[in-house]
């Protein structure tokens, strides 16, 4: 919960240019910086911090929820396999499953949380904060609208927690794996977090490609865009709408962003783990 809400609220002013340039026309064909520039010229600096509350709130709640469930499911995954050897074989199943499944119960919280923000971001009248734009959400649209961008959110954020979390494991096992058992023995904790750093810039990489589509088809969704009819009628016409450059509109400033995020992620999560002295998570990698 604290390495998320703390990543993700840092990373709030990236955030709310790579949305604008997702949703406005105006902004659609600007840089990061050029977009940013943008805002703070007709909206004062304040503009890039729109939406900090339920940035900050939401994946504190997400956060906890993804890594305690990728925690454990992987350990309920390696227990129904029988042994370490058919754990270390089916080591990339178990990564994604437990990802997958844990992500699924953390989108449940966030997605309420994350309609708010896209509304603050993309209409700066919509309310002043946190409170009054949830409490908004809630009375005009109920439940319904809360969780209009439900299958968006776990098409973006499954997809983002299968390659933050598999390809973390694996750039740790390759780093590990060229190591002898004496050079493993003797590392630090510094030097074990700087891999885990490391690690987590690529891993940033890849969950930003693998969910960059949805996240574009869920601002749209969230700004009220596309037909009427079912989510999946809905994102299928935008996506046709969009084409295939249109969904990786903000693309540049989405890798520079995630690539952050999960990289801090990783890092705080380990500093908090060895802060508390909490034992570390299971390893099945490959020798």
């Amino acid at each position: 919960a604290i390495c998320a809400t703390a990543t993700h609220g840092a990373a709030t002013p990236i955030d709310v240019v790579k949305t604008r340039v997702q949703i406005d026309p105006a902004l659609a064909k600007h840089s990061l910086l050029q977009g940013g520039r943008k805002i703070v010229a007709a909206e004062g600096p304040r503009g890039l911090l729109t939406g900090f509350g339920p940035t900050a709130v939401g994946y504190f709640v997400q956060g906890g929820g993804k890594f305690a469930g990728y925690e454990f499911w992987k350990k309920k995954f390696v227990d129904l396999t029988g042994s370490q050897e058919k754990a270390v074989q089916y080591r990339v199943p178990i990564y994604l499953g437990a990802a997958a499944v844990g992500e699924f119960f953390a989108d449940i919280l966030l997605t309420p949380l994350e309609a708010t923000r896209i509304r603050l971001v993309s209409d700066r009248t919509y309310a002043t904060g946190l409170v009054t734009g949830f409490a908004r959400l809630a009375r005009e649209g109920g439940l319904r609208e809360m969780y209009a961008g439900f299958l968006p959110i776990l098409c973006k954020q499954i997809p983002y927690a299968l390659g933050q979390f598999t390809v973390h494991e694996y750039c740790n096992e390759i780093v590990y794996r060229n190591m002898s058992e004496e050079t493993k023995r003797n590392l630090s904790h510094l030097q074990r977090s700087g891999i885990s750093l490391g690690s987590g810039v690529v891993a940033g990489v890849a969950a930003a490609v693998l969910s960059q589509p949805a996240d574009t088809l869920l601002s749209q969704i969230n700004k009220g865009h596309g037909p009427q009819g079912s989510m999946a009628y809905r994102l299928i016409t935008l996506a046709r709408q969009a084409g295939f450059r249109g969904l990786f509109s903000g693309m540049g400033p989405r890798i520079y962003m995630t690539a952050f995020l999960v990289s801090g992620q990783f890092a705080i999560y380990g500093q908090v783990k060895h802060a508390l002295h909490a034992p570390p998570g299971i390893e099945i990698f490959k020798e």
